[in-house]
Protein backbone atom coordinates (compact mmCIF):
# COMPACT_ATOMS: atom_id res chain seq x y z
CA UNK A 1 0.00 0.00 0.00
CA UNK A 2 1.36 3.35 -1.04
CA UNK A 3 0.23 7.22 0.25
CA UNK A 4 0.06 9.07 -3.04
CA UNK A 5 -1.20 12.35 -2.75
CA UNK A 6 -4.90 12.69 -1.08
CA UNK A 7 -5.24 8.62 -2.26
CA UNK A 8 -3.74 5.49 -1.96
CA UNK A 9 -2.98 2.71 -3.93
CA UNK A 10 -2.50 -1.12 -3.50
CA UNK A 11 -1.87 -3.91 -5.89
CA UNK A 12 -5.08 -5.06 -8.00
CA UNK A 13 -7.03 -6.77 -5.94
CA UNK A 14 -7.54 -10.87 -7.10
CA UNK A 15 -10.94 -10.76 -5.55
CA UNK A 16 -13.07 -7.63 -4.52
CA UNK A 17 -16.31 -7.31 -3.56
CA UNK A 18 -19.45 -5.90 -5.46
CA UNK A 19 -21.19 -2.52 -5.81
CA UNK A 20 -24.18 -3.39 -4.11
CA UNK A 21 -27.33 -1.17 -3.75
CA UNK A 22 -25.85 0.73 -0.44
CA UNK A 23 -22.83 1.37 -1.89
CA UNK A 24 -24.53 2.75 -5.35
CA UNK A 25 -24.81 6.20 -3.61
CA UNK A 26 -21.63 6.40 -1.75
CA UNK A 27 -20.03 6.05 -5.51
CA UNK A 28 -22.08 8.96 -6.95
CA UNK A 29 -21.32 10.92 -3.56
CA UNK A 30 -25.03 10.86 -3.22
CA UNK A 31 -24.94 9.16 0.84
CA UNK A 32 -24.25 12.11 3.38
CA UNK A 33 -23.56 8.98 5.81
CA UNK A 34 -20.72 7.23 3.44
CA UNK A 35 -17.41 8.27 1.35
CA UNK A 36 -16.65 6.69 -2.49
CA UNK A 37 -12.99 6.17 -0.72
CA UNK A 38 -14.81 4.25 1.95
CA UNK A 39 -16.77 2.29 -0.22
CA UNK A 40 -13.59 1.70 -2.06
CA UNK A 41 -11.43 0.42 0.88
CA UNK A 42 -14.59 -1.89 1.62
CA UNK A 43 -14.83 -3.19 -1.89
CA UNK A 44 -10.42 -3.77 -2.46
CA UNK A 45 -10.88 -5.55 1.05
CA UNK A 46 -8.05 -2.85 2.37
CA UNK A 47 -10.38 -2.22 5.49
CA UNK A 48 -13.75 -2.34 6.46
CA UNK A 49 -15.59 -1.74 9.96
CA UNK A 50 -16.61 -4.86 11.86
CA UNK A 51 -20.08 -5.19 12.16
CA UNK A 52 -22.12 -5.08 15.35
CA UNK A 53 -25.75 -5.40 15.44
CA UNK A 54 -27.26 -2.09 16.99
CA UNK A 55 -30.23 -1.47 18.42
CA UNK A 56 -31.16 0.07 15.20
CA UNK A 57 -30.40 -3.19 12.85
CA UNK A 58 -31.65 -4.95 15.53
CA UNK A 59 -35.44 -3.27 14.50
CA UNK A 60 -34.94 -3.23 11.43
CA UNK A 61 -34.67 -7.02 11.01
CA UNK A 62 -37.42 -7.54 13.60
CA UNK A 63 -39.51 -5.24 12.12
CA UNK A 64 -39.25 -5.96 8.11
CA UNK A 65 -41.72 -8.88 8.11
CA UNK A 66 -43.97 -6.84 10.26
CA UNK A 67 -43.86 -4.13 7.09
CA UNK A 68 -44.49 -6.82 4.83
CA UNK A 69 -47.45 -8.39 6.23
CA UNK A 70 -48.63 -4.92 6.57
CA UNK A 71 -48.33 -4.23 2.41
CA UNK A 72 -49.99 -7.48 2.06
CA UNK A 73 -53.11 -6.84 3.63
CA UNK A 74 -53.60 -3.10 3.78
CA UNK A 75 -52.85 -2.93 -0.01
CA UNK A 76 -53.94 -6.63 -1.14
CA UNK A 77 -50.52 -7.95 -2.66
CA UNK A 78 -50.89 -11.59 -3.13
CA UNK A 79 -48.07 -11.43 -5.78
CA UNK A 80 -45.57 -10.01 -3.07
CA UNK A 81 -42.40 -12.65 -2.79
CA UNK A 82 -39.66 -12.29 -0.34
CA UNK A 83 -36.35 -13.71 -0.80
CA UNK A 84 -37.22 -16.83 1.19
CA UNK A 85 -40.31 -17.52 -1.25
CA UNK A 86 -37.64 -16.94 -4.11
CA UNK A 87 -34.30 -19.01 -3.00
CA UNK A 88 -35.85 -20.93 -0.13
CA UNK A 89 -34.88 -20.94 3.43
CA UNK A 90 -31.54 -19.92 4.63
CA UNK A 91 -31.19 -17.88 1.22
CA UNK A 92 -28.33 -15.72 2.28
CA UNK A 93 -26.34 -18.46 2.58
CA UNK A 94 -27.39 -19.76 -0.60
CA UNK A 95 -26.72 -16.53 -2.15
CA UNK A 96 -23.84 -15.67 -0.31
CA UNK A 97 -25.64 -12.07 -0.12
CA UNK A 98 -26.05 -11.55 -4.34
CA UNK A 99 -29.04 -12.31 -5.67
CA UNK A 100 -27.32 -11.00 -9.22
CA UNK A 101 -24.44 -13.79 -9.59
CA UNK A 102 -24.53 -12.85 -13.04
CA UNK A 103 -23.55 -9.05 -13.07
CA UNK A 104 -19.80 -9.54 -12.25
CA UNK A 105 -20.00 -5.47 -11.09
CA UNK A 106 -23.30 -4.81 -9.54
CA UNK A 107 -24.93 -6.90 -6.65
CA UNK A 108 -27.22 -6.59 -3.43
CA UNK A 109 -30.39 -8.02 -1.58
CA UNK A 110 -33.79 -6.91 -2.65
CA UNK A 111 -36.24 -6.80 0.28
CA UNK A 112 -39.29 -7.96 -1.96
CA UNK A 113 -40.40 -8.02 -5.58
CA UNK A 114 -44.20 -7.65 -6.78
CA UNK A 115 -44.45 -10.52 -9.54
CA UNK A 116 -46.61 -10.85 -13.14
CA UNK A 117 -48.93 -14.32 -13.60
CA UNK A 118 -45.36 -15.55 -15.09
CA UNK A 119 -43.37 -14.89 -11.80
CA UNK A 120 -41.84 -12.33 -13.63
CA UNK A 121 -40.31 -9.33 -10.90
CA UNK A 122 -42.03 -5.72 -11.66
CA UNK A 123 -42.05 -3.73 -8.83
CA UNK A 124 -38.76 -4.11 -6.23
CA UNK A 125 -40.05 -2.81 -2.43
CA UNK A 126 -37.33 -2.18 -0.15
CA UNK A 127 -38.22 -1.67 3.85
CA UNK A 128 -36.75 1.11 5.77
CA UNK A 129 -37.39 1.69 9.50
CA UNK A 130 -36.14 5.36 11.22
CA UNK A 131 -36.52 7.51 14.04
CA UNK A 132 -35.47 10.63 12.19
CA UNK A 133 -39.01 11.74 10.30
CA UNK A 134 -37.46 14.89 9.06
CA UNK A 135 -35.43 12.95 6.94
CA UNK A 136 -38.05 11.79 4.80
CA UNK A 137 -40.78 14.87 4.86
CA UNK A 138 -40.14 15.95 1.67
CA UNK A 139 -39.02 12.76 0.01
CA UNK A 140 -36.98 9.53 0.03
CA UNK A 141 -33.42 10.11 1.13
CA UNK A 142 -31.34 9.77 -1.88
CA UNK A 143 -29.19 6.85 -1.17
CA UNK A 144 -32.43 4.67 0.06
CA UNK A 145 -34.04 5.56 -3.30
CA UNK A 146 -30.89 5.36 -5.78
CA UNK A 147 -30.14 1.66 -3.50
CA UNK A 148 -33.75 0.47 -4.81
CA UNK A 149 -33.48 2.00 -7.92
CA UNK A 150 -30.70 -0.28 -8.96
CA UNK A 151 -32.18 -3.28 -7.72
CA UNK A 152 -34.53 -2.52 -10.06
CA UNK A 153 -32.80 -1.72 -12.75
CA UNK A 154 -31.12 -5.48 -12.41
CA UNK A 155 -34.23 -6.98 -12.48
CA UNK A 156 -35.26 -5.34 -15.68
CA UNK A 157 -38.44 -3.23 -13.97
CA UNK A 158 -39.04 0.40 -13.96
CA UNK A 159 -41.39 0.23 -10.39
CA UNK A 160 -40.20 0.85 -7.01
CA UNK A 161 -42.11 1.45 -3.82
CA UNK A 162 -40.13 2.91 -0.54
CA UNK A 163 -41.77 1.69 2.68
CA UNK A 164 -40.95 3.53 5.90
CA UNK A 165 -41.61 3.19 9.31
CA UNK A 166 -41.12 6.10 11.86
CA UNK A 167 -40.02 4.65 15.27
CA UNK A 168 -40.39 6.18 18.43
CA UNK A 169 -37.52 5.42 20.52
CA UNK A 170 -39.52 2.75 23.12
CA UNK A 171 -39.96 1.34 19.90
CA UNK A 172 -36.38 0.59 19.84
CA UNK A 173 -36.10 -1.20 23.35
CA UNK A 174 -39.37 -3.51 21.99
CA UNK A 175 -39.29 -3.67 18.56
CA UNK A 176 -41.21 -7.18 18.65
CA UNK A 177 -44.34 -5.52 19.67
CA UNK A 178 -44.70 -2.61 17.14
CA UNK A 179 -46.95 -2.46 14.69
CA UNK A 180 -47.45 -0.71 11.29
CA UNK A 181 -50.01 1.38 10.58
CA UNK A 182 -51.05 4.31 7.98
CA UNK A 183 -50.13 6.40 11.36
CA UNK A 184 -46.38 5.50 11.54
CA UNK A 185 -45.82 3.84 7.86
CA UNK A 186 -45.41 5.83 4.23
CA UNK A 187 -45.04 4.21 1.13
CA UNK A 188 -43.70 6.31 -1.75
CA UNK A 189 -43.69 4.84 -5.19
CA UNK A 190 -41.57 5.82 -8.22
CA UNK A 191 -40.30 4.83 -11.78
CA UNK A 192 -36.90 4.72 -12.08
CA UNK A 193 -36.04 6.69 -14.96
CA UNK A 194 -38.58 9.16 -14.43
CA UNK A 195 -37.05 10.18 -11.12
CA UNK A 196 -33.52 9.67 -12.36
CA UNK A 197 -33.52 10.95 -16.19
CA UNK A 198 -29.79 9.88 -16.73
CA UNK A 199 -29.38 6.74 -14.62
CA UNK A 200 -27.81 4.99 -17.33
CA UNK A 201 -25.33 7.95 -16.78
CA UNK A 202 -25.22 7.17 -13.14
CA UNK A 203 -24.45 3.86 -14.07
CA UNK A 204 -21.76 3.97 -16.37
CA UNK A 205 -19.96 6.38 -13.15
CA UNK A 206 -20.07 3.54 -11.30
CA UNK A 207 -18.79 1.48 -13.54
CA UNK A 208 -15.93 3.76 -14.16
CA UNK A 209 -15.19 3.65 -10.53
CA UNK A 210 -15.06 0.10 -10.44
CA UNK A 211 -12.73 -0.53 -13.61
CA UNK A 212 -10.26 2.62 -12.79
CA UNK A 213 -10.14 2.38 -9.38
CA UNK A 214 -11.75 -1.12 -7.78
CA UNK A 215 -10.22 -2.98 -10.23
CA UNK A 216 -6.45 -1.00 -10.94
CA UNK A 217 -6.11 -0.65 -6.53
CA UNK A 218 -6.22 3.14 -6.93
CA UNK A 219 -8.51 4.84 -4.11
CA UNK A 220 -10.88 8.04 -5.01
CA UNK A 221 -9.27 10.93 -3.00
CA UNK A 222 -10.05 11.22 0.69
CA UNK A 223 -11.04 13.99 3.00
CA UNK A 224 -11.70 15.08 6.36
CA UNK A 225 -14.60 12.50 6.43
CA UNK A 226 -12.77 9.64 6.17
CA UNK A 227 -9.60 10.98 8.76
CA UNK A 228 -10.94 7.99 10.81
CA UNK A 229 -10.05 4.99 8.26
CA UNK A 230 -6.98 7.35 7.06
CA UNK A 231 -5.54 6.87 10.61
CA UNK A 232 -6.17 3.64 10.97
CA UNK A 233 -3.93 2.25 7.85
CA UNK A 234 -1.17 4.84 8.57
CA UNK A 235 -0.84 3.11 11.80
CA UNK A 236 -0.24 -0.30 10.27
CA UNK A 237 1.37 1.82 7.13
CA UNK A 238 5.18 1.60 6.80
CA UNK A 239 6.71 3.37 3.67
CA UNK A 240 9.72 1.51 1.69
CA UNK A 241 11.65 4.55 1.67
CA UNK A 242 12.30 4.70 5.39
CA UNK A 243 15.61 3.58 6.64
CA UNK A 244 16.70 1.49 9.09
CA UNK A 245 18.02 3.74 11.77
CA UNK A 246 14.47 5.44 11.79
CA UNK A 247 12.64 2.26 11.95
CA UNK A 248 15.07 0.86 15.02
CA UNK A 249 14.51 4.08 16.33
CA UNK A 250 10.86 4.29 16.77
CA UNK A 251 10.61 0.44 17.61
CA UNK A 252 12.95 1.30 20.63
CA UNK A 253 11.21 4.22 21.67
CA UNK A 254 7.50 1.54 21.81
CA UNK A 255 9.38 -0.99 23.04
CA UNK A 256 10.17 1.42 26.20
CA UNK A 257 6.68 2.84 26.33
CA UNK A 258 5.21 -0.60 26.39
CA UNK A 259 7.63 -2.51 28.55
CA UNK A 260 6.88 0.64 31.36
CA UNK A 261 2.81 0.79 30.89
CA UNK A 262 3.44 -3.68 31.41
CA UNK A 263 5.15 -2.90 34.53
CA UNK A 264 2.59 -0.41 35.96
CA UNK A 265 -0.18 -2.91 35.09
CA UNK A 266 1.69 -6.10 36.34
CA UNK A 267 1.40 -3.94 39.66
CA UNK A 268 -2.11 -3.36 40.02
CA UNK A 269 -2.93 -7.15 38.57
CA UNK A 270 0.07 -9.54 39.54
CA UNK A 271 -1.32 -10.96 42.66
CA UNK A 272 -4.34 -11.34 40.43
CA UNK A 273 -2.68 -13.58 37.44
CA UNK A 274 -0.61 -15.42 39.90
CA UNK A 275 -3.90 -16.89 41.80
CA UNK A 276 -5.15 -17.49 37.99
CA UNK A 277 -2.32 -18.96 37.18
CA UNK A 278 -2.44 -21.21 40.58
CA UNK A 279 -6.11 -22.07 39.55
CA UNK A 280 -5.97 -23.32 36.17
CA UNK A 281 -3.23 -25.81 37.26
CA UNK A 282 -5.60 -26.88 40.04
CA UNK A 283 -8.37 -27.06 37.31
CA UNK A 284 -6.44 -29.01 34.89
CA UNK A 285 -5.39 -31.81 37.40
CA UNK A 286 -8.99 -32.22 38.39
CA UNK A 287 -10.20 -32.44 34.95
CA UNK A 288 -6.94 -34.80 33.44
CA UNK A 289 -7.74 -36.72 36.57
CA UNK A 290 -11.45 -37.61 35.25
CA UNK A 291 -9.97 -38.70 31.98
CA UNK A 292 -10.36 -42.31 30.99
CA UNK A 293 -7.48 -44.50 28.27
CA UNK A 294 -10.44 -44.27 25.88
CA UNK A 295 -10.82 -40.09 26.08
CA UNK A 296 -9.43 -37.47 24.15
CA UNK A 297 -11.55 -34.30 26.18
CA UNK A 298 -13.42 -33.46 29.61
CA UNK A 299 -14.95 -30.77 30.27
CA UNK A 300 -16.54 -27.90 32.52
CA UNK A 301 -18.47 -25.01 32.28
CA UNK A 302 -16.59 -23.10 30.20
CA UNK A 303 -13.38 -25.09 30.84
CA UNK A 304 -11.78 -28.18 29.32
CA UNK A 305 -8.91 -29.83 28.46
CA UNK A 306 -7.83 -32.28 25.43
CA UNK A 307 -5.73 -35.35 25.27
CA UNK A 308 -3.28 -35.72 22.06
CA UNK A 309 -1.11 -38.66 21.45
CA UNK A 310 2.44 -38.13 22.40
CA UNK A 311 4.54 -37.28 19.21
CA UNK A 312 7.11 -40.23 18.11
CA UNK A 313 10.65 -39.01 19.06
CA UNK A 314 13.38 -40.31 16.39
CA UNK A 315 17.25 -41.29 17.32
CA UNK A 316 18.76 -38.98 14.59
CA UNK A 317 22.29 -40.22 15.55
CA UNK A 318 21.44 -43.73 14.74
CA UNK A 319 19.15 -42.91 11.47
CA UNK A 320 22.56 -41.12 10.47
CA UNK A 321 24.79 -44.22 11.41
CA UNK A 322 22.62 -46.89 9.09
CA UNK A 323 22.66 -44.36 6.29
CA UNK A 324 18.58 -43.67 6.52
CA UNK A 325 18.84 -39.81 8.07
CA UNK A 326 19.20 -37.80 4.82
CA UNK A 327 17.16 -40.58 2.66
CA UNK A 328 14.22 -39.95 4.42
CA UNK A 329 14.27 -36.46 5.93
CA UNK A 330 14.67 -32.91 4.21
CA UNK A 331 16.08 -29.78 5.05
CA UNK A 332 13.61 -27.01 4.92
CA UNK A 333 14.05 -23.44 4.01
CA UNK A 334 16.63 -21.41 6.39
CA UNK A 335 14.19 -19.23 8.73
CA UNK A 336 14.90 -15.55 9.89
CA UNK A 337 13.99 -14.91 13.00
CA UNK A 338 13.67 -11.28 14.49
CA UNK A 339 15.06 -10.83 18.17
CA UNK A 340 15.90 -7.99 20.12
CA UNK A 341 17.99 -7.74 22.57
CA UNK A 342 16.95 -6.06 26.25
CA UNK A 343 19.42 -3.65 28.41
CA UNK A 344 20.57 -5.40 31.65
Amino acid sequence: MKFVDNHIEVDPPKRTKKLTGTRFGAVLGMNRWNTPFKVWCEMTKVYEEPFEDSIYTIAGKTIEPKQIEYMKEMYVMDNLRTPTDVFGEDFFNKTHGDFFKSNPIFGGMWDSILVDDNEKPETVLEFKTTKRAEDWKNDVPEYYALQAALYAYLLGTENVIMVCSFLKESDYSHPDKFVPSAENTVTVEFKVHERYPDFDGMLADATRFWNEQVLKGISPDYTDADKDIIKELRTNYISDDVDLEALTKEADELILKISVSQMELEEKIGADVKRLDALKVAIKEKLVSNLTESDNHAVYGKWYVTRTPGRRKYNEKALEADGLLDKYSTVGKPIDTLKYKEEK
